[in-house]
């Protein structure tokens, strides 16, 4: 049988480049050899030889995060080329992307969001009215930003003109949102029609961490993943049931994980990833070998759900 002919693009010109061609290395290692002629791109340099060779792939991984990887516009050539791929198409990655849309597709599903201000740099910016609105502390996110840059936390009015700042660098428009402590769960979801719920990972950042931050994501050791989350068979039901409703609330194909925080019964839906970390120790993977499936066979699942699509 003909191996696949298969395009692995990874890097790009997002903030989260060097996370993106790490993972992207590790996935390389991890595809079967003996099913896959792999043939690599960085969308920072190499778009002209993808395009080029297009007709002669059979199918394309996109492990790329953040803008220009993981917001519809590498999923739009590859539609215009005709080179399948796995996970969401444009309009549910550009919707994941977006915070401010995403939330409201969230509320319209009948899931519970955190109270949440969204502003542009050119509008005024009063801090007491934030406070009144959403409270302190508050987390301040650029609305097209992943894997939490960009990011701060603001336990004191004084704090919010400078998180708001940062937040600024990275993005035209910016949330403020209500800070909500409790136990921090992601729900993963694989599958294009017949979804399938992954089990849960609870996330307890080092304490030298204020949230699941960049650092915390990255730095080996400074968080503490457990598979499956410590709750009660009923609560990981609804908590799976809300990664399912906010995959779907998006149009998300393929596969998602959706961030949650579980406090006093209540779920609190934060954002939805559309292309998840993709290493062997991601959170994603843990979950799928929590099932039974392995990185090697999680990656060949994810190419029959792109040839399937």
């Amino acid at each position: 049988m003909r191996k696949l002919r298969l395009a692995l693009l990874s890097g790009g010109k997002s903030s989260e480049r060097e996370v993106s061609l790490k993972s992207g290395g590790q996935v390389f290692e991890a595809l079967d050899k003996a099913k896959y002629d792999i043939y690599r791109y960085d969308p920072q340099t190499d778009l002209r030889q993808l395009i080029n060779d297009a007709p002669n792939l059979d199918v394309a991984l996109i492990i790329m995060h953040g803008r220009w990887g993981e917001d519809g516009t590498i999923q739009g050539l590859l539609d215009l080329l005709g080179l399948p791929y796995q996970g969401s198409g444009v309009m549910a990655s550009a919707l994941a992307m977006n915070k401010e849309l995403s939330k409201t597709l969230y509320r319209q599903a009948g899931l519970k969001v955190p109270r949440a201000v969204f502003f542009s740099r050119q509008d005024a910016i009063d801090p007491r009215a934030l406070e009144a609105a959403v409270g302190l502390p508050a987390v301040i996110k650029p609305v097209n930003e992943g894997s939490s840059i960009g990011v701060t936390v603001a336990r004191h009015l004084d704090q919010l003109g400078a998180g708001i700042g940062e937040a600024l660098a990275y993005d035209r428009r910016v949330l403020v949102e209500e800070f909500i402590s409790g136990m921090e769960v992601t729900a993963g979801v694989l599958g294009n029609d017949a979804l399938l719920p992954l089990p849960l990972v609870e996330i307890v950042p080092d304490k030298s961490h204020p949230f699941f931050n960049y650092e915390a994501k990255y730095l080996p050791g400074a968080t503490e993943e457990i598979v499956p989350a410590r709750l009660s068979p009923e609560m990981t039901i609804r908590v799976q049931e809300c990664g399912l409703t906010a995959h779907r609330a998006l149009g998300c194909w393929g596969y998602s994980r959706t961030d949650t925080i579980v406090r006093d019964g209540e779920i609190y839906v934060l954002e939805t990833n559309t292309i998840p970390g993709m290493t062997a120790t991601s959170l994603f993977p843990q979950a799928a070998r929590a099932m039974g499936l392995d990185f090697p066979a999680l990656l060949d699942r994810l190419v029959e759900l792109a040839l399937e699509k």
